[in-house]
């Protein structure tokens, strides 16, 4: 589907000002932040007294000043928004209108959904209208989600660590809930209905069955009763093997009778206390998570099994398609296609399979993953990971939408045009259920996400939920806007800034469709030498299996033929090196060194010329953010200046890490005029470093 392209164009005096940098800002306010002044807000009238309306008037005189015009905010039930007869028949449950209206003789902005949590998002579809430059007296504001199930997913385990989590402790503070619930809870919830995000999986999907038992059932209702008003539903991960642990049962094979009807009972039990209650989510057979191959029944018998549970109740079952394990030890890239895509078809119609958006774990470049199109009886839900397990944690600027996009914008081969968001979406195969899900980057930092340049991939993930068909660039404007104000300079230079940073990421720490090259564990810096852990696919020498003669992993026909799951003209593409995109090269492909590329070099050249770019790109972002320095408040600007220097150093690190390594399996030196490593690799490979954080447990 064509991408909608138009960028926000020159942003004119707002009636949302821009920030003055002399006060300080700590980056709580997210991008919500308000400069109305009690005594001088808007005038807005609820038609209507439920929570979530009053949610939306309160967020609007918050937001604006008094010299905007008058909000009604009001459901289409209205009978005086009735009266008007305007288009809310395609707008679902949860769209929007926003537009100027005369009602009961009087001029003045309505917001309206059909249901109040439309009406909730059409508020913050202003606020952010208006953040970014647009008039109040030209608002015309209309959409309605194109995907049903817009959810984070938190790693955070019960004891508050955080697995891959790099913004302090988990934010869900079990040991005092469900008696005090944290005012923290009701910003994190009012932050997400602003991006259009509807749901929450609270705890790890490497879980705990006590997530199950009735004093955390109690805690997930205390969260459940904070978040509903906001229009977001709580969702638990699931332990397959909970009947065993909490029921005293001797199987939990999904076939058993008694299995069954132990996970009926459960999930009675949790909607009494949650009525709402969203569905589970479940990790199985991955990575030592029990499942139902345990006893040789399928994903698909175990899926069912647990949507049959929640079905009465209205519930849906997210069952995660990461699967890779040392009997299958060919390529990881293909197990989850090769598990998965003979089950298309026997799904319950309330489970949606969630996908990972590449075939391997979150890299930081990888092909979309071959499921998606490939399972067309099958609603698949897409997962990102939010948190930068492999982008360089909180400290590495590296905005997420380009990856997003890049992955959203992909095209199947399965059908002519259709790409991986027609999948997502449901448009491919008219689904009733779709689903995002996003590994949240959020924890206890007062900034959330670890910096502020982190909540952009937050923010990002909520738009692309909302809208898929986005662009990375008009939602990087609107994120520097609605954070920094609409100081022209400011915008351009921070959305120039976050357009690259990804890809310098990826210059830095593997271009040409290198992978998994982390060290290993924390993945904290750079391993593509670690050569003996236990099994074939955790060492990163698997992923590149360099030499003397040449790099990459041959995944043609010649090799583990993972080209052989995508479709079509994708198919074709990735067969040969010559028709294979230079940014995947290395993926599908064992080359020599020699190996002439695009840009005339050899490869060995290119690749150190990628690793020096990106070195590069970071220097180049720590010299614009000095030219903001008078137009951000100290905080912020120093934190983030703080965090681009030490980028700037690990950047220097992974290059000359990375170049003494591969020096010593070709044995090439490097091209003329370009700097030599500041080490030698022994010394490289001698640093630890056991307490990085979000370290699995």
């Amino acid at each position: 589907m064509p991408r909608f392209r138009t960028l926000i164009g020159a942003l004119s005096v707002s009636l949302v000002m821009a920030a003055q940098p002399a006060w300080a800002d700590d980056g709580y306010a997210l991008w919500l932040r308000s400069i109305a002044k009690v005594d001088r807000q808007a005038v807005v009238t609820a038609l209507g007294d439920s929570a979530t309306l009053t949610l939306a008037a309160s967020e609007l005189r918050r937001a604006l000043p008094m010299e905007t015009p008058a909000i009604v905010v009001a459901t289409a039930s209205a009978p005086s928004v009735r009266a008007l007869t305007l288009p809310f028949s395609t707008l679902g449950d949860e769209g929007y209108l926003v537009c100027n209206v005369t009602l009961n003789g009087k001029r003045v902005i309505l917001v309206a959904g059909n249901s109040d949590r439309g009406t909730l998002y059409g508020a913050f579809a202003l606020i952010r209208h208006l953040a970014t430059g647009g008039q109040a007296a030209a608002v015309n504001l209309r959409s309605a989600p194109k995907v049903k199930l817009r959810v984070l997913n938190h790693w955070d385990n019960l004891d508050e660590s955080v697995e891959r989590g790099y913004a302090g402790q988990s934010i869900w503070d079990w040991w005092t809930l469900p008696d005090f619930r944290d005012p923290r809870y009701t910003d994190y919830a009012r932050a997400n209905a602003s991006i259009g995000i509807n749901g929450t999986v609270l705890n790890n999907v490497n879980a705990k069955a006590d997530s199950l038992t009735a004093p955390y059932i109690a805690k997930a209702a205390a969260l459940a009763n904070v978040f509903r008003p906001w229009g977001m539903r709580v969702y638990l991960s699931a332990r397959f093997s909970a009947p065993i642990e909490l029921g005293g049962l001797k199987t939990a094979d999904p076939r058993d009778p008694a299995v069954a009807a132990w996970w009926k009972a459960k999930a009675d039990e949790i909607y009494r206390a949650i009525p709402d209650f969203g569905g589970f989510l479940v990790k199985a057979n991955s990575e030592g998570q029990p499942g139902p191959r345990d006893y040789g029944a399928s994903h698909a018998d175990g899926a069912n099994m647990l949507a049959a549970a929640v079905r009465d109740h209205g519930g849906i079952v997210m069952w995660r398609a990461f699967v890779y394990a040392e009997t299958d030890p060919e390529d990881r890239a293909k197990q989850a296609y090769s598990e998965f895509k003979p089950l298309d078809g026997t799904f319950a119609d309330n489970v949606l399979v969630q996908v990972k958006n590449g075939a391997i774990d979150f890299q930081p470049r990888e092909p979309f993953h071959p499921l998606f199109g490939a399972m067309p009886r099958t609603p698949l839900m897409i997962e990102f990971q939010i948190t930068k397990e492999y982008l360089g944690f909180a400290t590495h600027l590296a905005y997420l939408g380009p990856l997003f996009t890049e992955v959203l914008d992909a095209k199947t081969g399965q059908k002519p045009g259709e790409t991986v968001a027609d999948v997502v979406d449901g448009q491919a195969e008219h689904h009733k259920l779709s689903g995002m899900a996003g590994v949240a980057n959020i924890g206890r930092d007062r900034d959330w996400s670890g910096s502020t340049f982190n909540q952009s991939n937050w923010y990002a993930f909520g738009r692309l939920a909302w809208d898929p068909d986005l662009s990375a660039e008009e939602i990087a404007r609107s994120w520097a806007a609605q954070t920094f104000g609409t100081d022209r300079q400011v915008i351009d230079t921070v959305t120039a800034m976050m357009m690259g940073s990804r890809e310098a990421v990826v210059d830095y720490t593997g271009a040409l469709g290198l992978a998994h090259l982390m060290a290993t564990g924390h993945h904290y810096g750079p391993g593509p030498w670690v050569s003996d852990l236990a099994r074939p696919e955790w060492n990163p020498t698997y992923y590149h299996r360099a030499d003397a003669n040449g790099i990459g992993f041959d995944r043609t026909a010649s090799g583990s033929n993972a080209v052989g799951q995508y479709a079509g003209s994708v198919a074709k593409s990735f067969a040969k090196p010559e028709t294979t995109p230079e940014s995947m090269l290395l993926w599908f492909h064992h080359l020599p060194w020699d190996r002439r590329m695009a840009s005339g070099r050899n490869l060995w050249e290119d690749l150190v010329a990628h690793y020096d770019r990106g070195v590069a790109y970071v220097a180049q972002m720590q010299r614009q953010w000095e030219g903001l320095r008078s137009k951000i408040d100290a905080e912020r600007w120093q934190k983030t200046a703080t965090y681009l220097a030490v980028q700037e150093r690990e950047a220097r690190w992974w290059r000359d890490a990375s170049l003494a390594y591969w020096m010593s399996v070709n044995h090439r030196p490097l091209p003329a005029g370009v700097r030599a490593p500041e080490h030698d690799l022994a010394w490289y490979k001698l640093q630890r470093f056991p307490y990085a954080p979000g370290h699995t447990q």
